[in-house]
């Protein structure tokens, strides 16, 4: 989180200034709101490293604007997405949502994907007081800065700290754990964080952190640790990380001989992962998700078939996080009855229980989706749906 802060703080004075000048606060609001269309802006990562994330992002947001104007629009009007590529860099997100908010005169911002490219682009929408919503940034500072709230920028997913909760919560609900070891990345504020909040979460319920080690990035080999967690005999073992590391780490601990159960966050998610590890050694092992294909919920279901329909190939989790955000603006323009970015950030932080390709959405007060949680479980080197959690 620190590296995205500091992106942000870096872009910071120019953005603002930048907005300041352009003056087209009430500008764009009169010109986005003018004619039979209303204009959305969706600043994606749609070339450079992270591209597959703003273009799986950007199908989903075009199919829900696709399935509202076939259906007659918005108060009368179509939805007209503005596309612009902020080439995964947070240098230009600024430039791409300026010139969405200064020239194309959108009403709100949908996206980008990573957190660091929205933080870039957040001053240039708060100054013009034009509703953004970020479909996948997990980051807590997105909604919330020095404990205030955020009046204009708004998530689709959620946040890193519940996650960590929610694996707490399956630790001693369901597994029935109380003993638990820690192995996480300490140059990772990611993975320190999610260790943080699952260590309180479980302490909170009688649960105990019996050792707790930790490695770093790019490590090949996690013995030594992993040998001092076993002497500790935990139930299980929580190991927030990316899948590069955390797949030696599986396979590492069934070489030495532990079998608890490993747990861990949404950073396992990749096919590489049984890949490396073997399918033998993910016997026992559990990740928290957002989204499973296995979810027999209605509208998770009924979303994956639309999305084949129209692609031709399965949705991904932000696949999925982009078509909620289109559902959430669209809902909060009906709403509104306005496009007005003061009434509308408003509608959309009201949102309550509106049904969405993951069930149903409420905002909480920090402008944070309230929505369910998904545990998988790697049995075979399968991903399949083990559980679905609400706290």
């Amino acid at each position: 989180m620190k590296k995205w802060k500091k992106l942000a703080g870096a872009a910071l004075a120019a953005m603002v200034f930048a907005s300041v000048l352009s003056g087209c606060g009430g500008d764009s609001k009169k010109a986005a709101d003018s004619g039979d269309t209303i204009k959305v802006g969706a600043s994606f990562e749609l070339t450079g490293n992270v591209a597959n994330y703003g273009k799986s992002i950007l199908s989903g947001l075009k199919m829900a604007t696709d399935e509202v104007n076939k259906n007659g629009g918005v108060n009368g009007k179509k939805l007209t997405v503005i596309e612009s590529d902020n080439k995964s860099e947070p240098s230009e997100s600024g430039n791409s949502i300026t010139k969405l908010v200064t020239q194309d005169k959108v009403v709100a911002v949908v996206g980008p994907a990573t957190s660091g490219c929205v933080a870039a682009g957040a001053p240039i929408t708060t100054a013009n007081k034009i509703p953004h919503i970020a479909p996948a940034a997990t980051a807590p500072g997105i909604t919330v800065e020095n404990g205030k709230v955020k009046e204009f920028m708004f998530r689709a997913c959620f946040i890193d700290p519940f996650q960590g909760q929610v694996m707490a919560v399956f630790a001693d609900q369901t597994l029935k754990v109380k003993n638990v070891a820690i192995l996480y990345d300490s140059s990772s504020d990611y993975s320190k964080g999610l260790a943080e909040v699952f260590q309180k979460t479980l302490e909170g319920k009688g649960g105990k952190i019996v050792a707790k080690e930790a490695f770093l990035a790019k490590d090949m080999d996690f013995k030594s640790s992993l040998t001092k967690l076993k002497a500790s005999n935990p139930e299980a073992i929580y190991v927030p990380g990316y899948y590069e590391e955390v797949s030696k780490i599986i396979k590492q601990a069934r070489e030495i001989g532990i079998t608890v159960p490993l747990l861990g966050c949404d950073g396992w998610e990749s096919p590489k992962l049984a890949e490396i590890a073997g399918k033998d050694a993910l016997k026992g092992c559990y990740y928290v998700s957002a989204f499973s294909a296995q979810d027999k919920d209605p509208s998770v279901q009924s979303f994956i078939k639309a999305y084949k329909e129209k692609y031709q190939k399965d949705p991904d989790i932000f696949a999925m996080q982009g078509y909620n955000a289109g559902l959430v603006l669209v809902d909060a323009l009906k709403r509104a009855g306005t496009t007005d970015g003061v009434k509308l950030a408003k509608a959309i932080a009201e949102t309550k229980d509106l049904p969405v390709a993951s069930g149903k959405l409420t905002f909480d007060a920090n402008h944070n989706p309230v929505m369910p949680a998904l545990i998988i479980s790697l049995e075979g080197g399968v991903p399949s749906l083990k559980e679905k959690i609400s706290l």
